[in-house]
């Protein structure tokens, strides 16, 4: 598995010491290129590499629906053929040409830290026009729901979660990611290429819930 680890680690109980091998999440940097033309580096747990592309390009603005994508595919390494660390988007309009609004890197922790400029923070998202609500026993019970799907954090207890539910309660997809914000775009990828319904579903994500997970649920129309 290219997303888990088993290492080596030294457990301290009190003052018990234990030598034991143990899962650990990985991260790995992803280069995602648009036409050829370098777009991104994240910092990223490997595995729904062509989703997370999918999500990051919809959420950036650089496309505004899955079909406007020909192909996804990795660029292979000549030096590790098996590296599978960069990948290219080829959009079906090759004469399209934009400004990149990020500088080259964002780490695990914060996807806006590679933003350019304030107004490159900035997205454009539609009102929202969906009337759908959930009760909120239901929300309450989204969480424990989330967390029972977490295969790799039953593992790891070291990886976060993003997840899209109906308004019945019922996952409809998840992922996983070592960024919370990549675990996000990795979700709304496959939903996106799944075409389902956003105003009739709701994210639930691990831990906070800071501006990008919001701007990029709200650019979702979620």
């Amino acid at each position: 598995m290219r997303d888990l680890r088993r290492l080596p680690i030294l457990k301290l109980d009190g003052e018990q010491q234990k030598h034991i091998e143990d899962d650990v999440v990985v991260e790995e940097p992803l280069e995602v290129r648009v036409n050829g033309q370098r777009l991104s580096v994240t910092m990223r747990t490997p595995g729904d590499d062509f989703d997370l592309a999918t999500g990051m390009l919809w959420t950036e603005g650089v496309i505004h629906s899955r079909d406007e994508i020909g192909t996804i595919a990795y660029c292979p390494d000549e030096d590790d053929p098996d590296l599978k660390n960069v990948i290219n988007v080829s959009l079906l309009d090759t004469s399209r040409k934009w400004e990149s609004s990020r500088h080259l890197w964002a780490n695990s922790s914060c996807g806006l830290c590679g933003k350019a400029t304030l107004d490159a923070i900035r997205q454009a998202c539609k009102p929202i026009t969906s009337t759908a609500t959930a009760a909120h026993d239901l929300l309450y019970s989204l969480p424990s729901r989330l967390r029972e799907a977490q295969s790799n954090f039953e593992r790891t207890g070291g990886i976060h979660a993003a997840a899209l539910f109906d308004l019945q309660g019922n996952l409809i997809t998840l992922r996983e990611d070592i960024g919370r914000h990549n675990a996000v775009d990795k979700v709304l990828g496959v939903a996106l290429s799944a075409n389902v319904s956003f105003g009739d579903a709701i994210m639930m994500v691990s831990g906070r819930l800071g501006f990008e997970i919001a701007q990029k649920s709200a650019v979702a129309g979620i």
